[in-house]
């Protein structure tokens, strides 16, 4: 979105409510996303964006809770319609806008696993930020991989020792910034209140791609601890890690 002439930003400028064609990379990560979506009965939205643009965490802005309130309508993955047959794309409510922030990253990641599967790669460890996938294992030995303390970098909460997984975090020390009372201003917005989630402070996931594994920990961490790991105890082959807001973990099934 930060590229002016990209895909994404021409269709979020065109506000097209008439069909707009997209190359079958959009339509993939975009037809994934509303799966999220659709399962966590919209707790992952790439309509976020609506309003998300009124955050700025590096110069401290938020919206106003009027602008909030003005926007939060606009705040809905349903607004975005798609056709996978005919490869197009359409705003169904004007003014709505999307980012695919929250799951392309996971997307890339699993792009170069594939690429250095065609190279003949079998043991690899690629990692982009909070998305990480790991191919077979270390010599013969599981990877060690950390989930970070969500309040100091330079521990680790959890070690655990994987192979043949991705696993991506999300985490509200990303992107943040610390309100007039304290309050931590952060990049994972509510779609009910326009605002940061709160009650957690990081869910980790994992799951045989990182295009899932990170769109379900953005998923898990908007819907909270009860309702998160309900979701993930229905999925076959997902795990997750989660750490609440007093810093007690709790593990799915």
């Amino acid at each position: 979105t930060y590229i002016k002439d990209s895909e994404i930003s021409r269709f979020n400028d065109s506000q097209s409510t008439e069909w707009f064609p997209i190359s079958p990379e959009f339509l993939k990560v975009t037809v994934a996303a509303q799966k999220i979506s659709e399962m966590s009965n919209g707790a992952f939205d790439i309509s976020f964006a609506s309003l998300g643009y009124m955050y700025d965490y590096r110069k401290k802005l938020k919206p106003k809770d009027s602008d909030i309130k003005d926007k939060l309508p606009l705040f809905h993955y349903q607004h975005v319609g798609l056709d996978d047959e005919k490869q197009t794309i359409r705003f169904k409510k004007e003014g709505t806008l999307i980012d695919l922030g929250g799951i392309a990253k996971g997307y890339a990641v699993d792009q170069g696993i594939a690429i250095l599967k065609q190279h003949g790669v079998k043991f690899a460890h690629l990692s982009a930020g909070g998305d990480m996938r790991l191919l077979g294992d270390k010599n013969g030995a599981p990877w060690i991989i950390g989930i970070r303390n969500p309040r100091d970098e330079s521990k680790q909460s959890i070690v655990l020792p994987l192979s043949d997984t991705a696993i991506s975090t999300s985490g509200d020390y990303e992107r943040f910034f610390l309100g007039e009372r304290g309050e931590r201003i952060h990049h994972i917005l509510s779609p009910k209140t326009g605002k940061s989630v709160k009650g957690m402070r990081s869910v980790t996931v994992l799951a045989n791609d990182s295009m899932t594994s990170d769109g379900l920990s953005t998923a898990v961490f908007v819907l909270g601890v009860e309702s998160g790991l309900k979701l993930i105890n229905q999925l076959n082959g997902i795990d997750a890690v989660l750490i609440d807001e007093r810093g007690k973990v709790h593990y799915s099934k």
